[in-house]
């Protein structure tokens, strides 16, 4: 074993990527600077070289570590079946972006991306291997969201009237009864019952969706309470429905006004007793199923018109929610399109900051018929199409483009600001200090932007 005034250290480095070999001061202050953790090891697997990323990624000092064996600090769950290191050293052939587990010195597992080379000193002799590794915890974080694992927190706005509903959302969710969640198509009602869900005590259980438009009518029965074997043609096993699968949990049945008048008397039934029976079976079953409707039907309006069954309406619209289409809350636009642009940079790995000033005039011009499922739509079209870090006009759709940049006002852009500043104040009964701390600025920045959007009741009013 070599002794440890032997050992290689920072210094030596020499990489089988390093286009030149850098003095000992220099390559130690540029290892130092990366963002990435960066340790070396000699041939006996003893770290010789830590800089102060690996410290902040592992919660271990550099002192701490020095001499000790890698897989004592990182504790990865390959470091004895499949150390990427030790296939460097052994093959010649880098690892690049293996995602792995480490355990840091707080014993919390860190998600990381590995890539390793071969380590030489300035005469080409092997000395080890060198790894990088970066911290994924904030990207593992978003494609969490992206996997739509949502709280109330996920859905994006600074509408007054969204903002008072997610309010609600944590007193909603301690009790069982029925929802109603009310929106036109794409205004994010699916997203308002899974946070209802994962807002409630039934978290941990499941969350099983059903679109009540996407079955033909003599599917619906079958799929929402299950069937016995021989109950039809072709039925050759049990199946269990979505109330059976949603046991323990929530269970969302959305455009709930296509239901027809016979299923709907089965869900009446459901809602009263708790029970129901498959199709084809003989004997009843129980549900503790939560259940939370969604449509963009007028039901009362259906009920009217015999359509839909006055007792059903009364029974699941025991708490209606309300959500307003985006042409009503257009101070939402810019948020939503930096949240998909955040989204779309993470699953892509491509870096794109945000969107021009023009693009977002056409966007703010627009008045979304198919509400956020379309503007998302037009986000990632823009975004595939964006060569460089904004999003321009030219990236998006020509649908959208032509004939309204002429006429997009140009003042589009301000009054979206002015919007989100006075819907923000509204919430905090107009304390600046507290708005300014939400809008993540300075109390003089909002002063500043008050008055140049004409919000002060005074020009000579001062900030408080």
């Amino acid at each position: 074993m070599a002794s440890e005034d032997e050992r290689p250290s920072c210094s030596d480095a020499v990489t089988e990527t390093d286009p030149v070999h850098l003095s000992p001061e220099r390559f130690e202050a540029v290892v130092h600077s990366i963002s990435d953790g960066v340790l070396t090891v000699d041939r006996e697997w003893h770290i010789t070289c830590f800089n102060r990323a690996a410290e902040e990624i592992t919660g271990y000092r550099r002192s701490e570590v020095l001499g000790r064996l890698c897989y004592e600090v990182l504790r990865s769950d390959v470091c004895h079946e499949a150390c990427p290191i030790s296939h460097t050293i052994q093959t010649g052939n880098p690892v690049t972006g293996l995602v792995v587990y480490i355990t840091d010195a707080h014993e919390r597992r860190v998600p990381v991306s590995v890539s390793t080379a071969l380590f030489r000193d300035p005469h080409g002799r092997l000395m080890g291997g060198v790894e990088t590794f970066r911290d994924l915890r904030e990207i593992e974080a978003l494609k969490k969201q992206i996997e739509k694992t949502y709280t109330a927190g996920d859905i994006v706005s600074r509408n007054a009237r969204v903002r008072d509903l997610l309010d609600m959302l944590p007193v909603v969710s301690e009790s069982d009864s029925t929802v109603l969640i009310r929106g036109e198509t794409g205004t994010g009602k699916e997203l308002l019952a899974r946070a209802v869900h994962k807002l409630s005590s039934r978290k941990n259980g499941p969350f099983v969706a059903v679109n009540c438009g996407c079955f033909p009518e003599t599917l619906v029965d079958s799929e929402l309470f299950g069937y016995e074997k021989g109950a039809f043609t072709g039925a050759n096993r049990a199946k269990a429905g979505r109330f059976a699968r949603a046991e323990n949990g929530t269970l969302f049945l959305d455009e709930v006004g296509n239901l027809s008048l016979a299923v709907q008397g089965k869900l009446l039934r459901v809602l009263q007793e708790k029970t129901y029976e498959p199709l084809g079976g003989t004997k009843t079953l129980r549900t503790n199923a939560r259940i939370v409707t969604a449509t963009n039907q007028d039901l009362m309006a259906m009920v009217e018109e015999g359509a839909f069954r006055r007792d059903l309406y009364y029974r699941i619209n025991v708490i209606e929610l309300d959500l307003p289409p985006l042409r009503e809350r257009s101070e939402d636009v810019l948020p939503l399109v930096q949240h998909f642009i955040r989204r779309l940079s993470v699953l892509h790995d491509k870096p794109v900051e945000g969107i021009s000033p023009e693009a977002l005039r056409l966007l703010m011009a627009h008045d979304y018929p198919g509400n956020i499922r379309e503007l998302e739509n037009i986000v990632e079209h823009g975004f595939v199409l964006a060569a460089g870090p904004l999003i321009g006009p030219e990236h998006l759709p020509r649908w959208l483009v032509k004939g309204r940049r002429d006429t997009a006002p140009t003042n589009s852009l301000e009054d979206c600001e002015r919007r989100v500043i006075l819907s923000t104040l509204e919430r905090h009964d107009g304390n600046r200090v507290a708005t300014a701390e939400e809008l993540g600025m300075h109390k003089s920045t909002l002063y500043r932007k008050m008055r140049r959007l004409g919000l002060l009741s005074s020009p000579d009013a001062t900030p408080r």
